[in-house]
C-alpha cells in the first residue's frame, strides 16, 4: 500500500477517540451542579469538551452562576472522575485501529488536555496503550497553551522526529479540531451525536467512530 508522502505519523486525542470517557464528564459534572439546582447539557458541554479543565471550569461557574469558585467545583469533581475513569472502555475500532497501526510501523503520539494522573487512571486497565510511542499530557510544562491552540500537537509531532504537516489527528472536540489546523495537520473529527458538525466542519473528513475504519483498508487514513 503506497503511503501519502506527507501523512507520516497519526496522533490521537484520548477523551471521546480512544476511551469513552466523554459521560464520565457528564455524570461527575452533573452531580456537582445539580447540588445547585442546575442542568448540564450539550449547550454548555460543547464550549467545554477538549479544553483544559481549568478554563472549562470557569466557564461552567460562570455560565451557571455557581456559588462556587472553579477551584472548588474541580475539587468536588475530582474524586467522582477518579472513581469513574477506572472503567473506562474504548471506543469502538479503538484498539483495532491502534493496533494495526503500531503493527505496520506507523508512528504514534496520544495528546490529551487530560493531566497525567487522570490519563495513567484512564489508561491503566488498557494495555494497548503502550503502542505509543508519544504521550504528551495537559500539564506537560513544555506546552504553554492548551487547545485550541496547537502546542499540544506540535510538541507531539516533535516528539515523533517529524514536522507538523506529516501528522493526521484523530479529535472529536471543535477545540482540537481548531488546534489541529492551526497546527498545520490534517484532522479527521469523530464528534459524539449530540454535538452540532458544524462546530468540527474545518475537519478534514467527519465520521461517526473509528469502528468505520477497517483495518483491512487503510487507504481512508493515506489516501
Amino acid at each position: 500500500m503506497s503511503v501519502k508522502p506527507t501523512t507520516r505519523c497519526v496522533i490521537f486525542d484520548m477523551d471521546g477517540v480512544l476511551l469513552d470517557t466523554e459521560p464520565i464528564y457528564t455524570r461527575a459534572t452533573q452531580s456537582v451542579v445539580g447540588r445547585f439546582g442546575k442542568s448540564f447539557d450539550w449547550s454548555l458541554k460543547a464550549n467545554m469538551i477538549g479544553r483544559s479543565s481549568a478554563r472549562s471550569a470557569e466557564y461552567l461557574v460562570g455560565a451557571l452562576q455557581l456559588p462556587i469558585t472553579a477551584e472548588t467545583y474541580l475539587a468536588q469533581r475530582h474524586p467522582l472522575l477518579l472513581e469513574g475513569f477506572a472503567h473506562a472502555p474504548a471506543m469502538p475500532g479503538a484498539r483495532d485501529l491502534v493496533v494495526q497501526l503500531a503493527e505496520r510501523g506507523v508512528p504514534l503520539a496520544l495528546a490529551t488536555s487530560s493531566d497525567r494522573e487522570l490519563f495513567d487512571v484512564k489508561s491503566a486497565a488498557h494495555d494497548w496503550f503502550d503502542r505509543f510511542g508519544v504521550v504528551i499530557c495537559g500539564d506537560d510544562p513544555r506546552i504553554g497553551a492548551l487547545k485550541p491552540a496547537p502546542d499540544i500537537f506540535l510538541l507531539a509531532a516533535a516528539e515523533l522526529g517529524l514536522p507538523a504537516e506529516a501528522a493526521l489527528v484523530f479529535e472529536d472536540s471543535p477545540a482540537g479540531v481548531t488546534a489541529a489546523r492551526a497546527a498545520g495537520m490534517r484532522v479527521i473529527a469523530l464528534p459524539a451525536p449530540e454535538l452540532d458538525r458544524a462546530l468540527v466542519r474545518d475537519a478534514e473528513r467527519i465520521l461517526d467512530s473509528l469502528d468505520s475504519i477497517r483495518v483491512q483498508d487503510l487507504s481512508l487514513l493515506f489516501p
